[in-house]
């Protein structure tokens, strides 16, 4: 059975060593360290392990648990970088167990369904019993910007279900929003300052798109909602232009973030872009400008009739002692990449707080608990 003191102790190791992702954070240390310690921790449960250099000196660890054959094999997925620790105001890679709050940066995001994932391997490997389906350990490196690790898993491990240990405080989590990063170019054109006749101001310009865009959003992109998630949204992100105080500005760049939900792509976004554009160019004839999608990840969602939710479910029944409840997360998860790739995909983790946040923890129970019910559900799906 699970063991607590063994599953504190791996959540706490994890905690200690730093991975900060470096595409978020220039000079952070990255997966490699935290990897080659889950490797070794896994081949010590007697998983056969392998190491996938995604980039340079950032690694994936991947553990496999073989079955006997002939049963439908799962992915318990969990990644391993975290944010930056600049600004916490507790000691982040210092564990300090406060009651049932484990404080440090990645306890929440999520250290703690890393550790559970591993420690309900380790537990099943204990009990002796023999799976029929494999099992797959990934502990991947990216997800906190783009992904890399779990692209490169999903290209190379085809399981027949994988559940995401993102924390849900032990919820059965079956939907979350997608994004599209998008780049918009107003064009003006130069001129003095003293001869506007001459000049057309692109700041100006971008603030009568991001009008508009206000409008939009609030008059249509309110009228859609799915159950779980709500409604889209959009916002502005960031803005650059002009050149000096008296010049007119010739260009100016707004780049916003869309979040997206089941029914929409980045082609839906694009549309959009595309519409708002015209409709203030109706308004004023001399704005010109561009949009572009330059970046994208799609939503998520799965039925609650899928086989692995309805064992996830289960499982959370038999751990919790009461019906597991369905909801759906905001932030994007890489669960979209493993149902992308033909995966079907749930999530379901602990509970918590402060991801991202100067404070953060996971609630050890809730750690234990998901444990428990991954160990449960790993049998139900694999067995």
């Amino acid at each position: 059975m699970v063991s607590e003191k063994r599953l504190l102790e791996l959540l706490k190791d994890l905690i200690r060593i730093p991975s900060v992702n470096p595409d978020l954070v220039p000079g952070g240390n990255g997966e490699g360290q935290i990897a080659r310690f889950l490797g070794g921790y896994m081949e010590a449960m007697g998983l056969s392990v392998r190491y996938q250099e995604v980039v340079p000196g950032r690694l994936n660890a991947i553990g496999v648990l073989k079955g006997t054959g002939g049963g439908r094999s799962l992915m318990l997925n969990g990644h391993i970088d975290t944010v930056g620790t600049e600004g916490m105001a507790i000691r982040p890679l210092d564990p300090v167990l406060e009651g049932d709050r484990l404080y440090g940066r990645g306890s929440f995001d999520m250290k703690g369904g890393v550790a559970a994932m591993v420690e309900a391997v380790n537990a099943l490997v204990d009990s002796g019993v023999r799976l029929k389906g494999d099992v797959v350990l990934a502990c991947v490196c990216d997800e906190e910007y783009a992904s890399k690790g779990t692209e490169a898993v999903a290209k190379e491990y085809r399981t027949g279900a994988a559940i995401v240990t993102e924390p849900t405080a032990n919820k059965v989590c079956v939907a979350h929003k997608g994004f599209a990063w998008i780049e918009v170019e107003v064009l003006g054109k130069a001129a003095h300052g003293s001869l506007p006749w001459e000049g057309v101001d692109a700041i100006m310009g971008a603030g009568k798109f991001l009008s508009e865009l206000d409008h939009y959003a609030r008059e249509t992109l309110t009228e859609k909602r799915h159950p779980l998630l709500g409604s889209p949204s959009i916002h502005a992100s960031l803005i650059e232009g002009g050149s000096n105080l008296s010049t007119y500005p010739a260009r100016c760049v707004v780049r916003l973030e869309r979040r997206t939900i089941p029914g929409e792509d980045r082609e839906t976004v694009q549309r959009e872009m595309d519409f708002v554009l015209r409709c203030v160019k109706e308004k004023d004839p001399r704005f010109e400008a561009r949009a572009e999608v330059f970046f994208a990840r799609p939503p998520f969602e799965v039925s609650t009739e899928e086989p692995l939710v309805e064992a996830v479910s289960q499982a959370a029944r038999e751990v919790l002692g009461a019906e597991a409840e369905y909801v759906g997360s905001h932030p994007w998860l890489d669960s979209a990449i493993l149902a992308g790739a033909g995966i079907p995909t749930v999530i379901m983790g602990p509970d918590g707080y402060g991801a991202h946040g100067a404070v953060e923890y996971v609630s050890f129970s809730s750690v234990v608990q998901t444990a428990k019910i991954l160990f449960s559900a790993i049998r139900k799906i694999a067995g």
